[in-house]
């Protein structure tokens, strides 16, 4: 991987000359995406964002952190808060933000501590790119969750996109989608990207030990979920 989706937000942070990210996936066409959203404070960012952090407790960790906004605001409030991510440039701009704990890792490779919450926001179940993959996925944050813990994510119902006879069939799963990054002319390897409804996360879950609640609903068939372990 190149890394551009971490370049941009390095970029931006040491005002590298910044430009808007172009992003398309196997559903949608080109699109361009501001950096500068990613730097979104408390009162930018959407209803969903902002209850996930409201509802953070204890012992932190932030998975996918990005530019790091949503860990910079926890820490702030003085919450024990690590941020991770897989991209080296945004680990480095988190830093440079001054974020006090952050790790570039995959969340599948990441393991020494546990956490009273689990974050995954702006999509959080895209990294697990696959729905067969959910099960690993679920159980691998189980593992990471401190006794009485939660984990918090939000995604989206993405059947809107389609027409009926456009739906794939049952040998595929409509919200499995490919993922394509161009920036500064440099293109990034495609790579899989997943958006879970509702009641396909709630059915996972449950089988693998995990309580599903859905906390609220957004505006564009989004939703904000809470999982907790079964006792």
């Amino acid at each position: 991987m190149k890394d551009l989706f971490g370049k941009a937000i390095l970029d931006y942070q040491t005002d590298n000359n910044p430009q808007n990210l172009v992003t398309e996936t196997s559903i949608s066409e080109e699109d361009e995406m501001s950096v500068a959203y990613l730097f979104r404070n408390y009162s930018q960012m959407p209803q969903i964002e902002q209850k996930a952090l409201q509802l953070s407790k204890g012992k932190i960790l932030d998975v996918g952190c990005g530019a790091g906004s949503h860990s910079l605001y926890l820490q702030e409030e003085d919450f024990d808060v690590t941020a991770i991510d897989i991209s080296p440039n945004a680990v480095e701009a988190c830093r440079l933000r001054g974020l006090k704990k952050t790790v570039n890792t995959d969340v599948m490779a990441f393991g020494d501590e546990k956490y009273d919450t689990i974050l995954l926001l702006m999509n959080g179940t895209g990294i697990c790119g696959r729905l067969s993959k959910i099960g690993i996925f679920l159980q691998k944050l189980k593992t990471l969750l401190n006794y009485g813990g939660q984990i918090l994510l939000d995604s989206s119902d993405i059947i809107y996109m389609f027409d009926e006879d456009e739906i794939p069939s049952d040998t595929s799963y409509y919200g499995e989608v490919i993922f394509k990054i161009t920036y500064k002319g440099e293109s990034e390897l495609p790579f899989d990207w997943l958006y879970i409804d509702y009641d396909t996360l709630k059915t996972a879950s449950e089988a693998n030990g995990l309580n599903c609640d859905r906390i609220m609903e957004g505006n564009h068939f989004d939703y904000l979920a809470r999982l907790t372990i079964k006792e």
